[in-house]
C-alpha cells in the first residue's frame, strides 16, 4: 500500500488534526486564568476601536464593559468565585492531556474523540438553558455555541480517519496472514 493512502499517512493526518484540536483545547483553557486582564485589554482595545465596532457589533463594546465591571467587581470583593473559572480553565487542560492517548494509539483510544463529540453538542443545550438564565445576551450564547460546533468539526475527521486506519490496519493483517499455511 502506498504510503500516500496507508496506514502511516492516515496515522499522520490524525495527529495533525489531534495536534490542532489540543493547541485550541489549552489555548481555550490558559485563557480562563488572567480573565480580569484579559477584559481590562479587551474593553480598553474596544473603547479605542468603539465607532466601527459598534457599527459592526452593535452591543459588544457595552456588554464587554458590563463584563468587565462584573469580574472586577468580584475580583475586589469576592475573589473566591474567580476560582470556579481555575477550574473551568483546568478542566480544559486535563481533556487536552486526555487527546494524548489518541495521539498515541487512536484505534484503542476512539473513544476520548467520541467523548469530545458528545461534550461539543452538550454545549448547545448549556448555552440555550443557561445562558438566559443568567443573563447572557442571545449573540453571545452562539458565539459559545460555536465553540462546539466548531470544535467537533476536527473530531468528525479525526473519527473518519481513525475507522479508516482501523480498517487498513485490519486488512493489513489479513493480507499478511493469507500466505500462511495452518499447521496440519
Amino acid at each position: 500500500m502506498s504510503d500516500t493512502n496507508g496506514p502511516r499517512a492516515l496515522l499522520k493526518r490524525i495527529r495533525v488534526w489531534l495536534v490542532v484540536f489540543i493547541v485550541c483545547l489549552v489555548l481555550s483553557g490558559a485563557t480562563a486564568f488572567p480573565l480580569v486582564t484579559e477584559l481590562r485589554l479587551l474593553d480598553g482595545a474596544l473603547d479605542s476601536w468603539a465607532a466601527p465596532v459598534a457599527d459592526v457589533f452593535p452591543g459588544l463594546a457595552e456588554w464587554i464593559a458590563r463584563v468587565r465591571t462584573g469580574v472586577e467587581g468580584a475580583d475586589a470583593r469576592a475573589p473566591y468565585l474567580l476560582y470556579g473559572t481555575d477550574w473551568l480553565a483546568f478542566a480544559h487542560l486535563v481533556i487536552a492531556v486526555a487527546f494524548y492517548g489518541v495521539y498515541r494509539d487512536p484505534v484503542r483510544n476512539i473513544w476520548v474523540v467520541e467523548f469530545g463529540m458528545i461534550a461539543c453538542v452538550g454545549i448547545i443545550p448549556l448555552a440555550l438553558i443557561c445562558g438566559p438564565l443568567r443573563d447572557i445576551p442571545f449573540w453571545w450564547s452562539v458565539i459559545d455555541m460555536s465553540f462546539g460546533v466548531f470544535g467537533i468539526l476536527p473530531l468528525l475527521a479525526v473519527r473518519r480517519l481513525i475507522k479508516r486506519l482501523e480498517a487498513a490496519q485490519g486488512a493489513a493483517g489479513l493480507t499478511s496472514t493469507a500466505g500462511r499455511t495452518s499447521p496440519a
